[in-house]
């Protein structure tokens, strides 16, 4: 039989550690927690596409192809929607033939060459973008030397520094979940997300995460 009294049950690792300790460890499991990475796109923009294809009929208008700058003969296809002029694009229309006559080019390339020509005859659609390719996010590290540092270095406004640890752990208290929500709200004199409105959710987390560990973290 084991003697309890000489191997007492253990607990939590948080139980009995430090404030101190508890978020560290809190904030380290949630930097290091697994994210799929992103990939950096590979496909052919709009006018790359044009420029190496299309442009071979529609920068002369031959064969009854649109001219690429004619508003009035764009007007009446650009009626038709992005997903009208893509399926004929596609399947080939009178003397175009499918894909352009190359087949290579995938859905994505057709509709952004779709996009660029009529962009470039009076449009104003926006290129469709491959959503499983989107660009990395940002590190904590190089938003805070981007924009957070302008306060949080020298601790303007009350701003708690970079590193500081004691200044942050009554920040963290609540979790930080909410800490990153309030850094996305906006806080006292900080503006939502910092004052960078194009930072994402994540992005925002790996901000306060880094402000809280420091630059020795990313060493």
């Amino acid at each position: 039989m084991i003697n309890t009294a000489a191997h007492p049950p253990r607990r939590p690792i948080l139980e009995n550690a430090g404030p101190l300790v508890a978020i560290s460890l809190l904030v380290f499991m949630a930097a290091t927690s697994p994210q799929a990475a992103r990939a950096q796109s590979t496909s052919l923009s709009g006018k790359e596409v044009v420029d190496a294809v299309c442009s071979n009929c529609h920068a002369s208008g031959a064969k009854g192809a649109p001219r690429i700058g004619d508003q009035q003969a764009w007007s009446k296809r650009e009626s038709r929607g992005l997903s009208g002029l893509t399926a004929n694009a596609l399947k080939g229309i009178r003397q175009m033939p499918s894909h352009g006559g190359n087949q290579s080019l995938s859905d994505l390339e057709i509709k952004r060459a779709i996009t660029y020509m009529v962009n470039q005859s009076g449009g104003k659609w926006t290129e469709p973008v491959d959503k499983k390719s989107l660009p990395a996010p940002r590190t904590g590290e190089q938003i805070v030397k981007a924009q957070c540092i302008k306060c949080h270095e020298t601790g303007k406004g009350g701003a708690p520094k970079i590193g500081d640890r004691d200044a942050w752990i009554p920040r963290l208290k609540d979790g930080l979940d909410n800490t990153v929500r309030s850094a996305i709200n906006g806080h006292g004199g900080m503006p939502a997300r910092g004052g960078m409105a194009n930072l994402t959710d994540s992005e925002m987390r790996s901000a306060v995460i880094y402000l809280f560990r420091g630059p020795d973290s990313a060493k």
